[in-house]
């Protein structure tokens, strides 16, 4: 259901149910987080590339596995959405970035995972869709994500009607960052990948942390001393030690290999 390779520092973790449209059922969302779970415990693993084969990056939920939610019970519902919620969040949260390649379609639950990506390349025939209500469903578990990639006006439409939108429309509304040829895709995440490699991993996942906890908060006298405790913190490190050493010595940083 899904293949991981690690490569050079590089985790790949691929969707790999593409007769089935790369669709989430309760083994892939258990698979995957597990997955999740260990590239994160890694200290070697530098960057984490998101695909997924065949056609279509990911449809969403498997059609089966909701019907069989139709029979559960409120309590099964909440477990079910929990591992699912679980899984959006330890990708939102990795401490390494994250580069999603989407081609084809990417509906409901592949829009999430998108948007819990750092940094997101697709296909110019890629297509989103918010296709929950459709069904008479809501995008619950990956709003949070989805409002923050797209800003709450722009997903509350999106949720609401269901429209399709394409590549070029992610990209000018912030869930995409680059648009490239399917051929090209994998290379270029290859590219940012290794642009990635080059820098502090700390640092990196220090700066992911900054912009979750500092997003949207006001510019206050609180807000001002926090900041200084992450520079503070951070200047104070190992890794910010040995990074002005190699700067000024004019050789490389300890963590690059």
């Amino acid at each position: 259901m899904l293949d991981m390779i690690i490569d050079q520092g590089i985790a790949q973790l691929v969707l790999n149910r593409p007769e089935k449209h790369n669709a989430f059922d309760e083994k892939v969302i258990a698979q995957f987080t597990q997955n999740l779970e260990n590239v994160a415990k890694e200290k070697s693993i530098r960057v984490l590339q998101i695909s997924a084969r065949g056609k279509n990056f990911c449809a969403g939920a498997d059609l089966h596995w909701m019907e069989r939610m139709a029979a559960y019970d409120q309590a099964e519902n909440l477990k079910d959405a929990g591992a699912l919620g679980q899984l959006m969040h330890r990708l939102y949260s990795m401490p390494q970035p994250t580069i999603g390649m989407v081609q084809g379609a990417a509906y409901g639950g592949g829009v999430g995972l998108a948007s819990c990506c750092d940094i997101v390349l697709a296909t110019p025939d890629a297509k989103f869709c918010l296709s929950e209500v459709k069904l008479g469903l809501i995008p619950a578990v990956i709003s949070p994500y989805v409002i923050n990639a797209l800003g709450p006006k722009r997903a509350q439409r999106l949720f609401l009607t269901a429209e399709i939108f394409s590549a070029e429309q992610a990209r000018d509304w912030g869930l995409v960052d680059y648009i490239h040829p399917q051929d090209r895709l994998k290379e270029e995440a290859d590219a940012l990948s290794e642009l990635l490699r080059k820098n502090g991993p700390m640092a990196i996942e220090k700066s992911k942390e900054l912009v979750r906890n500092i997003a949207n908060r006001p510019i206050d006298q609180n807000l001002i001393a926090e900041t200084a405790r992450y520079i503070a913190d951070q200047r104070a490190s190992p890794e910010a030690k040995s990074g002005l050493k190699a700067f000024f010595s004019k050789t490389k940083p300890e963590w690059i290999f």
